[in-house]
């Protein structure tokens, strides 16, 4: 076990790196540089380069580095990587790491509460499902889940802020922002009330298509497990069919849901773009929008290499729960 996660660990380098170096190509190939787009937002250029002085657009260049070849603009950027040191942004002269810990406490509420609600919900009805297929809950359920995943989120949530979050209708809920402005004063249980009631909504959000996917992978996995000798075997051998469903059955159809742990994590921390921008909370995915508008090279960098990081580990960590779950696989 110890030889199979030193090799794991070993491949990560190499993958990250390979992720990482796409990455900064892709970037490199958008339209625009930051040196004009920051010129441009300071108010010494108009619309292009017209307008702006080359000595003042090469000035900003090598300010930010970008007048070396791309090649060592990377080569350096990875030497910092390895101290942890992910730069200052283009955007507004921060240290990079102080604004992603500003965001990811908000992307981490949102999606921890998602997640925890989506297993809590979908897999009780996944397994209700399976064990009785064909039945009127059966079709209603796969009815029920087919439509919700069918529905996009931000069409949802515009809805939810229409009808719920004072649009045109009933003024429930806050439809921006995750706390009411002066919340610091408040008490802690009002403080946790305050925020519990802004988060409502995204949550619904953020919620509802993975508890239909879940839901339908949880049934089609139970309903594979449930045709197998071995359980066709404890029923015969007078098991009870809650011993035989969650015992012998669902133990071996979690297999497929535990892949989808490697990329619970790495979608904790990159949040939702669509999300949070129309609900305006300050989180990673808003972070991530707002750096692929400005070009701000270095916050695009950090957020695509943790994330990728974090993918790499949850892949990791689903090979051993298989082991964990399923003692007939042999990790070597």
């Amino acid at each position: 076990m110890k030889g199979y996660i030193f090799k794991r660990l070993l491949q990560i380098v190499p993958t990250l790196l390979g992720i990482t170096f796409i990455t900064f190509l892709i970037i490199q190939l958008a339209p625009g540089n930051p040196a004009t787009l920051k010129l441009q937002m300071s108010g010494q250029g108009q619309l292009g380069d017209r307008g702006i002085s080359p000595e003042v657009i090469e000035q900003t260049k090598k300010l930010y580095g970008l007048d070396k070849p791309l090649h060592e603009q990377y080569l350096l950027w990875v030497k910092r990587v390895f101290t942890l040191d992910f730069g200052t942004s283009y955007k507004d002269h921060r240290n990079v790491w102080e604004k992603i810990a500003e965001r990811l406490p908000v992307t981490l509420q949102l999606n921890l509460i998602s997640i925890f609600l989506v297993y809590l919900i979908a897999i009780p009805f996944g397994v209700y499902s399976a064990v009785r297929p064909g039945s009127f809950w059966d079709h209603a359920l796969t009815l029920f889940f087919f439509f919700l995943y069918s529905l996009p989120s931000f069409w949802v949530a515009v809805l939810l802020i229409m009808f719920l979050g004072g649009g045109d209708f009933w003024d429930i809920f806050p439809a921006y922002n995750i706390s009411s402005i002066g919340a610091e004063a408040l008490s802690p249980l009002q403080w946790l009330l305050d925020r519990v009631w802004h988060l409502v909504l995204p949550v619904t959000c953020l919620t509802y298509g993975g508890l239909a996917y879940l839901s339908r992978l949880t049934r089609a996995n139970m309903l594979e497990v449930i045709r197998e000798d071995y359980v066709r075997t404890a029923r015969a051998k007078g098991l009870s069919e809650r011993v035989v469903i969650f015992k012998h059955a669902f133990r071996n159809a979690l297999l497929p849901i535990i892949t989808l742990l490697a990329f619970l994590l790495p979608s904790m921390f990159g949040g939702s773009v669509i999300i949070e921008s129309i609900f305006s909370i300050p989180g990673m995915g808003q972070l991530g929008f707002e750096a692929v508008l400005g070009r701000d090279y270095p916050v695009i960098m950090a957020i695509t290499t943790v994330s990728a990081m974090l993918t790499l580990i949850g892949l990791l960590i689903s090979d051993l729960l298989y082991a964990a779950m399923d003692p007939r696989i042999k990790l070597e």
